[in-house]
């Protein structure tokens, strides 16, 4: 198989357990980006087990202190992109650990809403009343 995360080199993983696994991404969106993995190749959050979902979230809840000491951030973008028409280039289950610092964009607030561009203006009194962010 001409998968890059089923023939990773094992040296790469920062973290892992029976079912999924964490290293740093080799083109990051910012210092310490992270992609965990299903063990299993799979291509999308629909085909995984309740077990492998949930293995997966361990390995983001090991990862975030991780990387806020070494890499001193404060906050983190969790992602994924599933399917090509949400930018999914390669087709085995992962999610994005993206850290975040103070200051790192002017105006952070929206996070993953911004991804398509001017679909995050929304009104203020908006968000307010709907209790979103």
């Amino acid at each position: 198989m001409n998968c890059p995360f089923c023939n990773l080199d094992k040296e790469k993983i920062i973290f892992e357990n029976q079912l999924a696994a964490a290293f740093l991404d080799h083109y990051p969106v910012s210092p310490g980006h992270t992609l965990i993995i299903a063990k299993r190749h799979i291509a999308d959050v629909e085909e995984a087990t309740e077990a492998e979902i949930t293995a997966i979230f361990r390995l983001i809840s090991r990862c975030r202190p991780y990387l806020r000491e070494k890499y001193s951030c404060q906050g983190f973008n969790i992602g994924i992109n599933a399917g090509e028409t949400a930018g999914q280039t390669v087709f085995h289950l992962h999610f994005h650990l993206i850290p975040r610092r103070k200051g790192d964009v002017p105006n952070p607030r929206g996070g993953v809403r911004k991804v398509i561009p001017n679909l995050a203006r929304y009104p203020l009194e908006e968000l307010k009343e709907k209790g979103t962010d």
